[in-house]
């Protein structure tokens, strides 16, 4: 039983996935896990908007800015004892956010790297798709699925 818990701890469970628009409205979020909480859609709509304007505050608060990429200022990563939240700005400003257990090795920048390219690919591509509008694009959503299920492979 012990052992079972040890490698639960080892193993990394995505969390939550929100996008968040330039203006702070949230367009897509949804539980990656079993083990996410369970938040309401109102709680989602303030998670969004309240995340988005801590990210600005984070910006314009910061002594140092960041000349290497254009919104690259603002808050990037947080780390919580439950978990990891990790923060992607497009050059668009629109925010990915994905939250994780903090047991990982794996690179969260790099999955909302792939999930970005797959929100290009899919949703933008999506001639029904409005930009700011939220995202319902079932091709979206089950590529992610299959990200999130091949990162899960490889780290197990």
């Amino acid at each position: 039983n012990n052992h079972q818990y040890h490698n639960s701890l080892s193993i990394m469970v995505f969390l939550h996935l929100f996008i968040v628009n330039k203006s702070g409205g949230l367009i897509h979020h949804r539980a990656l896990s079993d083990k996410a909480p369970h938040i309401g859609t109102n709680e989602w709509l303030r998670i969004g908007s309240t995340f988005h304007s801590l990210h600005a505050i984070a910006a314009e608060a910061s002594p140092v800015r960041l000349p290497r990429r254009a919104g690259a200022d603002g808050i990037e990563e947080i780390q919580a004892l439950g978990m990891t939240l990790r923060c992607l700005q497009t050059r668009t400003g629109v925010k990915f956010v994905i939250t994780a257990e903090p047991t990982t090795g794996v690179d969260l920048d790099a999955v909302l790297r792939e999930i970005y390219i797959l929100y290009t690919d899919c949703a933008l591509k999506d001639p029904f798709y409005e930009l700011e509008m939220p995202i319902r694009c079932e091709l979206f959503t089950n590529a992610v699925d299959q990200l999130i299920q091949r990162m899960e492979k490889t780290i197990r």
